[in-house]
């Protein structure tokens, strides 16, 4: 790449490279044409809707390119920086061919000129290769004048040509018409018609537009890009803007709409000496703007291979490769040479505009697109001494995807689909580059942070009527058993939240950290290779007491409190399960649901159901139990399966029970069909234990109901018994649920 010492240009190249591409091919061959088609307001309306792309996308550019210094490369290298260098390099890719392809647009469109030529050869064989002849000729000078002189020429016949381009709409605008003499038209009377065919002539027209960043890609050659990026890029597409409207409107009011339609250069018939200054306009816009594209495609091409974007590494050091003498890329330069010169041969404007556009556009919606998650993430590092505003960016982003499929949809997705296809090839060599997750990290911070705001400050201090779980799991048997964390799973997947966390017993100090940091990247680890949708996160403290009155403390991640706390211990080595009794008090003090699951080495039975136990004495817990099983039945795991309530009852309460429970599924519209409701009465000789292990011995799982003060006087007694069961949740509900 270049050195400090041959970065020679100041402003003035990024601001003519610019402002002659955007006064360029579309404005002399295409603007009648658009101006006789929908009228004076319908091209106005396209050089406004343009301009909600390149507007936003100028003051993008000039942001990002204050915030950080733009190396060679220009847009690819703010994209890559930004996105990440897989992402980055898959755009880049694109902006490249649109820019290789960009100078054989300008090429074809300079054989325009020499209309006087073509109108005299009536055979079309012939007119074709009379024009194929000019466009390669013309090729072959500006092939000669970058390899032998490189982008400091290209530079110096810019300035004349830029020169020539202004002397030539002078003439324009001084020039008159017998149709301007006599005419009356006026912005009053000003038509807008032929709306239907506005984005055909918007699609005709747009290729104007993407001259706008056309200087950016002389960054590497900049003496300060931060300076000269912002000053020639908004520059240019302001005056540009400008220029169009005067021109339109110089248009419009000198010329009929017949000869605006029929006659491409019919800024030729309006300026002063129109018959040798325009074609000579026309010559010099596209041969500046075909310069502008051969000086600025090969540095893109060479930041690319600098980058390692291409899977050879041979290729990569022969395409980076700079000339000794002026640091010019030349191989980067001949790759882009080959490439215009077979679409110069294919000969199609409109082809090639599309193609274009298509590219562009997906560029100038990423620059807005970073500039909008920059300042949506807010990140300190984000130090820009231009600001744009967050909203401008949006409306650029939002407005060049919108574009691109009403230009065209069929060219809109082959784009698309053809940049998939380069990152996922990209991605398969370069698989440990990191992506954009910092950029898109904090705006998610941001929006997390907003929205759990938002929802701090407008919360109901009334109780609400819907419940869904927020729960917080505590547990030292994280790498023992992973049951806590499949329950957490089935909770969080659609409608509830879960938060894991691994208790590390003992203080706070760097071997606990370090040990946390090493135990938290392995669950993540664990949790990523199941698609789980729990957050997880390490705990230090030297009690399970102090571990639980911490956890209970924090906010929930969702924006909601955590309203359940779930322990867990094992069937068969139940050493926690005392202490576990022990902070059911601690708890309960803070109205949280507790559900405390007992963990089998059973295999799950997926096919065989959730089973519910709903006794009289826990009725309050009933509700609870329902709404449980009927979340974690929206799992994935559970697709194929259903859930069975069984209620003991005293032997006079069964009609009544039955009822009951018929009622609330019914009108809960919960999915339990009345055949999986099954009422039992309450016999002396049979403990509700026995029951339960009987009929529930093939469950997948199993929620069972009890009281709090049951469990402080029974304690272990109350959890053990069900050694025919598999994994059992119990469940105490800290207060009666509602289904509506």
């Amino acid at each position: 790449m270049n050195s400090d010492s041959s970065k020679k240009f100041g402003t003035a190249p990024v601001f003519f490279t610019a402002i002659s591409t955007i006064l360029g091919a579309i404005l002399f061959l295409r603007f009648g044409f658009a101006v006789g088609s929908i009228g004076f307001w319908g091209i106005i309306l396209i050089i406004l809707l343009g301009h909600l792309v390149t507007i936003p996308t100028a003051l993008a550019l000039s942001e990002i390119a204050t915030n950080k210094r733009v190396e060679g490369g220009g847009e690819y290298f703010i994209i890559s920086r930004s996105f990440g260098l897989n992402i980055g390099a898959t755009i880049g890719i694109a902006l490249y061919i649109s820019q290789a392809i960009s100078v054989a647009f300008y090429i074809i469109a300079f054989t325009e000129a020499f209309d006087f030529v073509f109108i005299r050869i009536d055979d079309p064989v012939q007119l074709m290769w009379v024009r194929k002849a000019i466009s390669l000729g013309a090729m072959t000078i500006l092939t000669l004048l970058i390899l032998k002189r490189g982008a400091n020429m290209g530079v110096k016949v810019l300035y004349y040509v830029v020169a020539i381009l202004g002397i030539s709409l002078v003439m324009f605008f001084l020039g008159s018409t017998e149709f301007s003499e006599a005419s009356t038209f006026s912005i009053r009377t000003a038509e807008l018609r032929n709306m239907d065919n506005f984005f055909v002539v918007f699609a005709i027209v747009f290729p104007a537009f993407t001259g706008m960043t056309a200087g950016v890609g002389l960054s590497g050659d900049l003496k300060k890009p931060s300076k000269s990026i912002p000053l020639g890029t908004t520059a240019g597409t302001l005056i540009g803007m400008l220029v169009y409207f005067f021109i339109v409107y110089k248009l419009a009011s000198s010329a009929s709409i017949e000869d605006l339609t029929n006659n491409q250069l019919i800024m030729a018939k309006i300026a002063i000496g129109g018959v040798f200054i325009i074609p000579l306009g026309l010559a010099a816009s596209t041969i500046s703007s075909a310069l502008g594209s051969i000086m600025v495609a090969p540095r893109t091409l060479q930041a690319l291979a600098l980058d390692k974007a291409f899977p050879i590494k041979r290729l990569n050091f022969w395409v980076a490769k700079e000339r000794i003498k002026d640091k010019e890329p030349i191989n980067a330069s001949i790759i882009t040479i080959l490439i215009a010169y077979v679409f110069v041969a294919a000969g199609d404007v409109n082809f090639v505009a599309e193609i274009i556009s298509m590219f562009f556009m997906v560029t100038y919606g990423s620059l807005c697109l970073i500039s909008f998650l920059n300042h949506f993430g807010a990140s300190p590092s984000y130090r820009p001494s231009f600001r744009s505003k967050w909203y401008l960016s949006l409306i650029g982003f939002i407005v060049a995807v919108w574009v691109m499929f009403k230009i065209n949809t069929p060219y809109a997705l082959t784009a698309f689909a053809f940049m998939t296809l380069i990152y996922l090839y990209i991605n398969s060599y370069h698989k440990t580059r990191k992506g954009f997750e910092g950029l898109y990290a904090n705006s998610i911070y941001q929006l997390s942070r907003n929205l759990q705001v938002f929802v701090q400050k407008h919360r109901s201090k009334k109780e609400q009527s819907e419940w869904r779980p927020s729960a917080i799991c505590i547990s030292k048997a994280t790498f023992e058993r992973n049951n806590a964390l499949i329950l957490l799973d089935w909770i969080s997947h659609k409608f509830g939240f879960g938060t894991y966390l691994h208790h590390i017993n003992g203080y706070y100090s760097k071997a606990t950290h370090d040990q946390a940091e090493t135990d938290l990247e392995k669950i993540i680890n664990k949790v990523r290779r199941k698609d789980s949708h729990v957050y997880v996160d390490t705990i230090i403290s030297p009690s399970n007491t102090s571990a639980i009155a911490q956890a209970i403390q924090i906010p929930g991640i969702a924006g909601m409190e955590n309203n359940m706390i779930i322990f867990e211990f094992d069937k068969n080595n139940m050493t926690n399960l005392p202490e576990i009794i022990d902070n059911i008090a601690l708890v309960a003090a803070g109205n949280f649901d507790i559900a405390i699951l007992a963990s089998s080495q059973k295999p799950i039975q997926y096919k065989t159901g959730i089973h519910i136990w709903i006794k009289t004495a826990d009725a309050e817990n009933s509700n609870l139990l329902l709404l449980l099983s009927f979340i974690i039945l929206g799992h994935k795991d559970w697709r194929k399966s259903d859930i069975k309530i069984f209620e003991i009852v005293k032997p006079s309460e069964i009609k009544e029970a039955k009822q009951r429970m018929k009622d609330l599924v019914l009108n809960g519209r919960l999915p339990i069909i009345e055949n999986n409701i099954e009422i039992i009465a309450q016999q002396d000789d049979i403990s509700p234990k026995t029951l339960i292990n009987e009929k529930s011995k093939d469950a997948g799982f199993t929620l069972i109901g009890f009281r709090e003060e049951t469990l402080k006087h029974e304690k272990q007694d109350l959890l053990n018994g069900y050694d025919d069961l598999g994994n059992i949740l119990f469940i105490n509900s800290n207060n009666q649920k509602v289904i509506e």
